[in-house]
């Protein structure tokens, strides 16, 4: 009888671990979910291609995350299938990549699938490709099997399998003509250009706002924070009410619509529909981070309540769900046991337990929309209600990785809401020292980690750029010289590792990556480290640093000349440059004390330093326009100012 119960044991115990594959062996939540697949997957590394060589076998790379809800659909569908990972294994070496670990190898093969397929792509991406990595084969979501829009796995694998390993003459040819696609240079148009001025990028935002939804575009709804940015710097500089008035329209839209959770706070990723209406409902640290500025923004222009409630409720839902020793986690799932939504929508029988009017208001009797310019007067009682019914429910899965980038965007989004309560203050600068101890290590930045274990992967172009423009954000806070010094010393460090014969690179590694400009999911880091360099050189004063933004935008004129829509942090950048920055100097008392007044400025390009000056100063980099012991006097200097 015991050595029938062993017998048992080491037959489960070898049944658990029968499909257990290489991803066992890494850390990130996205990869150890596949771990138990059939599918023999590997990391991207050397190991990998050198298996695909020896073996004659093509690869399969598939990039997702672990939020990621058709990243789910398939695994479950197709990766978890074992009759399809016997062609899978049959045919390809397959690796799997979390994007948020390689976010610069994810750009890459983006545009290797825009190139290829002529629309932007999404998740997860698959491709298929050469033990060399020429690509000759790239998809998003692959169904199991066929579909009205798309070839299923079950045809699709053995097709490629075999035109690779048979590899005729026709295979090379179509190979060859696919490299050249992808490895072409990007060539503009004359006619397409546009000149870059105020006005122009002003009327390129209107051409493409969405005037009967608020936002931008037709389809799916993304909150486009850099546009909306954009937005706003130019309503100011140019005193534009009706770019004003867009402004607050889609933060108004975007508060009272489906895109924002209305019963625990916070944004989903994006709606799938154009009316803001059905939201898709992960929830990404970086989105949460690079909103709440634009609220506070707002609030203190306008003083309307409902946009610094949007940012208590948003940094207070964050404390609940994703901090631990002062660190935020990177996102929040879509799906509670394979349920897209489950945790958020609401039955009808629920909601007709809120007894309110604004029962209609639930899109398909499930999820809260307010179509109106404000919260009704019972919303309180209503969110109470609703409150209590999902705390009986499991929340969705939270990917628990600690991202440098995304971290140092929430840091500054706190030192921008401290003007609201000093509280996010202290707050923030716990964030920065909780982060600084665990990524900084030997003069160097790391990229990523999970709690409790040591970051291995080094820092990557996004994660000194949005690390940089925190401590900024922090010494226009306090005045902390160290916070400006460790600034610049990261912006050294950075020009000496991704800065190289005139060009900016995503990583430091042998993959050669160009840094891109279009802002994709948050700011473009190679846009967020121009207006970087452009602060620094104007706090500092410094003629180096600004000769070093004059090096850096200048390739990228053309990509604002010919792509103003898609690249509006570059835009924001080069504005910085041609109207100039105005550094504000005075004694720190000074400076805190009219600390309100100074974020009400109607310039949008406005530094605080602290000097030992009881006067107040108005200064570019290369001359000081305005001084004065009454600052009224200097603010009214610093919004006359018009260089364009």
């Amino acid at each position: 009888m015991k050595i029938l119960f062993i017998i048992s044991i080491l037959l489960l115990s070898l049944s658990a671990k029968e499909f257990s594959n290489e991803l066992q062996f890494e850390s990130s939540p996205y990869l150890l979910s596949h771990k138990n697949n059939p599918v023999h997957w590997m990391a991207w590394n050397d190991k990998a291609f050198a298996k695909a060589k020896r073996e004659n076998k093509a690869i399969f790379l598939s990039l997702g995350y672990s939020t990621c809800h058709w990243c789910h659909v398939m695994e479950k569908e197709s990766f978890s299938n074992k009759e399809l990972a016997k062609v899978f294994n049959k045919y390809f070496v397959c690796i799997k990549v979390d994007r948020e670990e390689m976010p610069h190898l994810d750009a890459l093969y983006q545009e290797v699938y825009l190139k290829m397929r002529h629309h932007s792509g999404g998740w997860p991406l698959s491709l298929f490709m050469t033990p060399n990595k020429e690509v000759f084969y790239a998809a998003t979501y692959i169904p199991a099997h066929k579909q009205s829009y798309s070839e299923g796995l079950d045809t699709l694998l053995e097709k490629l399998g075999t035109k690779y390993q048979k590899n005729d003459t026709a295979f090379e040819e179509e190979l060859a003509a696919i490299q050249k696609v992808i490895n072409a240079e990007v060539v503009y148009e004359t006619s397409q250009e546009t000149d870059i001025s105020v006005n122009t990028l002003s009327e390129s935002l209107k051409e493409n706002f969405d005037d009967i939804y608020s936002g931008f575009g037709s389809g799916r709804k993304f909150p486009e924070t850099s546009k909306l940015s954009l937005m706003m710097d130019l309503a100011q500089i140019n005193s534009d009410e009706e770019l004003e008035d867009y402004s607050y329209e889609m933060l108004d839209v975007m508060a009272l619509r489906g895109l924002y959770d209305q019963v625990e706070g916070g944004f989903f990723r994006y709606t799938v529909d154009a009316a803001w209406e059905i939201p898709h409902f992960e929830k990404m640290l970086y989105d949460q981070a690079e909103l709440i500025p634009l609220y506070v923004r707002a609030y203190l222009k306008t003083g309307k309540k409902l946009y610094k409630d949007v940012v208590v409720e948003t940094i207070a839902m964050l404390d609940k769900r994703y901090v631990k020793n002062d660190l935020y986690y990177s996102a929040s799932d879509a799906d509670t046991n394979h349920e897209e939504g489950a945790y958020f929508i609401f039955s009808q029988k629920e909601m007709m337990g809120t007894r309110t009017e604004y029962t209609e208001n639930f899109e398909d009797k499930m999820h809260l929309n307010i179509y109106e310019n404000q919260r009704p007067e019972n919303f309180e009682r209503m969110r109470k209600i609703l409150l209590k019914v999902r705390s009986k429910r499991e929340y969705p899965f939270i990917d628990k990785k600690i991202n440098t980038a995304w971290n140092a965007l929430m840091i500054e989004a706190l030192y921008s809401a401290s003007i609201i309560d000093k509280k996010y203050k202290k707050k923030a600068d716990k964030t920065l020292k909780a982060l600084t101890d665990l990524m900084f290590k030997n003069y160097d930045l790391y990229h990523q980690t999970i709690i409790g274990m040591t970051p291995k992967q080094k820092g990557l172009l996004e994660d000194y750029s949005f690390f940089i423009g925190a401590l900024i954000a922090g010494y226009e806070v306090d005045y902390d010289k160290d916070k400006l010094d460790f600034a610049e010393y990261l912006l050294n460090h950075a020009n000496a590792k991704f800065y190289k014969k005139g060009v900016w690179y995503l990583s430091d590694d042998n993959l050669d990556i160009k840094a891109g400009l279009i802002d994709k999911y948050y700011d473009s880091p190679l846009s967020k480290m121009l207006q970087n360099i452009i602060n620094i050189a104007s706090l500092r004063a410094s003629f180096r640093y600004e000769k070093l933004a004059l090096a850096t935008l200048e390739p990228q004129v053309d990509a604002l000349k010919f792509k103003q829509s898609d690249v509006p942090a570059l835009a924001k950048a080069y504005l910085m440059q041609m109207l100039k920055v105005t550094t504000l100097k005075s004694k720190k008392e000074n400076l805190l004390k009219h600390k309100k007044e100074i974020q009400k400025i109607n310039y949008p390009y406005v530094l605080t330093k602290e000097e030992k000056y009881d006067d107040y100063l108005a200064c570019t980099i290369r001359l000081c326009y305005s001084k004065d012991k009454n600052l009224k006097t200097v603010i009214k200097a610093i919004n006359s100012k018009r260089r364009w």
